[in-house]
């Protein structure tokens, strides 16, 4: 998920769908290999984290106020927006990958919390939610490549969905109370809806040489997907 503009100002090269077939094939093979470094890098991070005691520590500072989390969630979304815009950079690629790397960063960060109390109340949510993502994710993208429809009109209902749901959230957070399972439903839902965006964006939008934006803009569609299925695992646990 991405809430940029995604004007594609990059001169880089032509738009993905208009270049030579074995550049298209490239451009979509690179994007797919740098979506799935930055999971790994992920996986590392997050294990580093919930494996070396360091949350103990983190969960008082992150979770110990809605004031505590509503700072970090701002912060979070302020590094988004600069990953984004150093992923997006069209004269430095070494400014693309620290945009990238910045931003898994950020999520490992985020998500810390959250696993930390999965491993503790429903340890099976964590890869059982991780299998229903790939899965997800899976067929999102085969209904893309297989349709090759273009689903760019969807980018100003998911933005507008997107402010409406952290609106939710925030008010949730400020008066205590629980948003309940059909807001999770719905944010699976909605997140699928960024893959689907995303995805066609990489067949039909972004530019040859932009496949580390599309790869962070993907990467930011799952990691929201695998945020709320697991919440839903747990509480099914619960």
């Amino acid at each position: 998920m991405s809430f940029a503009d995604n004007q594609y100002r990059s001169p880089l090269g032509s738009i993905a769908a208009m270049a030579h077939a074995d550049d298209r094939a490239a451009f979509i093979t690179k994007t797919y290999v740098h979506l799935a470094g930055a999971i790994a890098l992920f996986v590392v991070l997050e294990a580093a984290l919930l494996g070396s005691g360091i949350m103990q520590g983190l969960m008082p500072m992150m979770m110990g106020s809605q004031f505590g989390w509503l700072i970090v969630m701002g912060l979070f979304m302020l590094v988004s927006w600069v990953a984004n815009n150093w992923a997006s950079s069209a004269v430095s690629p070494a400014l693309q990958y620290m945009g990238l790397g910045l931003y898994v960063v950020a999520e490992a960060i985020i998500f810390s919390p959250l696993l930390y109390v999965a491993q503790r109340v429903a340890p099976d949510a964590i890869p059982l939610a991780a299998v229903a993502t790939l899965g997800l994710f899976a067929v999102m993208t085969a209904v893309v490549f297989i349709t090759r429809k273009d689903f760019s009109f969807m980018g100003s209902i998911l933005m507008f969905g997107g402010f409406a749901a952290m609106g939710l959230i925030v008010v949730a957070m400020l008066f205590h109370f629980s948003l309940g399972p059909i807001f999770t439903y719905a944010m699976i839902a909605l997140s699928c809806g960024y893959i689907l965006y995303d995805t066609s964006n990489v067949l039909h939008r972004y530019r040859i040489g932009q496949h580390v934006a599309a790869a962070l803009a993907l990467f930011a569609s799952v990691a929201l997907l695998f945020w709320y299925l697991v919440q839903l695992f747990m509480s099914r646990r619960d």
